[in-house]
């Protein structure tokens, strides 16, 4: 409870505390209650050959820990897993930043890593979606694709001499337009094999960034790039540009319906940042499906009384799991 900052009252505060002694005693990690601090010792049963990882170092022939976190033992290898660390990439990570900087055939991104990464011209997918050389053009028309304060989603391509490079060579990455971007701990978002979802109840697109940034929008449909080329090619440019226009304005407008949706989703994700809950998908609907039975309104969500419920429902939904099992 001590990370958890909400105005309780002293029920609260044991209904609270029960209940995450509770998630506590359900977890199913071996070491999940082997959390160190700063100079706590870590129990190594006097194994020979013991590995000191990460996070560790030998006071007087015994193993003590140097920054707060969880142990964790990888055969011989014996490490601490830092919580309140910033985001440490790995090749493949689904990403969100902001455009810090629109540099020379490049992009910088403010993606929570301790230097901006770099995404390529080269690596980023045209509008028109036609795979070819980039030209002179294409740099002077950068910021018609993204520019300063754009939020947008690529993926991790690696590390090069001048830092971390990203890609966005598919649709489904690029600028991100009509929702909201949330911030939690980057260790709340696990690495899964799927980290964009689709609520279709709620009309909502959610993207988990494996870098602690979280982006709840407006659902919008993939465009194909085959259907896009032919009809670009079939009808005049004159003719649909006035259209076209019309078209983008209707477009910008998200109705007042998925509006709340949205709002919904993310102060489910902000109660999870709250609670130190992992952010995933299921938990996410499931804070939802909750607001609406007890017909709560989208500020409520983030009121004390919600929390402790979520968290109660939580520990629920745990112990029957286990049960099954």
């Amino acid at each position: 409870m001590r990370g958890i900052q909400l105005p309780l009252s002293q029920t609260q505060k044991v209904r609270l505390q029960k209940t995450l002694e509770r998630l506590e005693s359900l977890s199913s990690k071996v070491n999940s209650d082997a959390s160190v601090i700063i100079a706590d010792s870590i129990p190594v049963n006097h194994e020979d050959g013991v590995l000191k990882g990460h996070g560790t170092a030998d006071l007087n022939g015994e193993v003590v820990a140097t920054v707060c976190g969880v142990v964790e033992r990888v055969n011989k290898l014996v490490y601490v897993r830092a919580l309140r660390s910033r985001y440490k990439p790995e090749v493949g990570d689904i990403v969100i930043g902001r455009v810090a900087e629109v540099a020379q055939k490049r992009w910088r991104l403010d993606i929570n890593f301790n230097q901006d990464a770099v995404l390529m011209l080269s690596s980023m997918n045209m509008p028109d979606g036609v795979q070819r050389r980039r030209t002179a053009l294409d740099e002077l028309n950068m910021r018609c694709i993204f520019e300063e304060n754009d939020v947008v989603c690529a993926e991790v391509r690696g590390f090069q001499h001048d830092g971390l490079h990203l890609q966005a060579r598919s649709r489904k990455y690029g600028k991100l337009n009509r929702g909201q971007l949330l911030t939690v701990p980057p260790y709340l978002v696990k690495r899964q094999k799927q980290h964009f979802h689709h609520l279709e109840e709620f009309g909502v697109d959610l993207i988990l960034g494996c870098n602690g940034f979280i982006w709840v929008g407006e659902h919008i449909e993939a465009k194909d790039d085959m259907v896009e080329d032919q009809v670009s090619q079939s009808d005049p440019p004159v003719l649909l540009h006035n259209s076209a226009s019309l078209e983008e304005q209707e477009k910008n407008y998200t109705i007042l319906e998925i509006r709340k949706y949205i709002c919904r989703a993310a102060n489910a994700v902000r109660v999870l940042s709250i609670l130190g809950f992992n952010v995933t998908l299921e938990i996410i609907k499931g804070i939802i499906d909750l607001s609406l039975s007890m017909n709560l309104d989208i500020h409520e969500m983030l009121g004390s009384e919600f929390c402790i419920l979520v968290a109660e429902k939580e520990a629920e939904r745990r112990s029957s799991n286990k049960k099954k099992r």
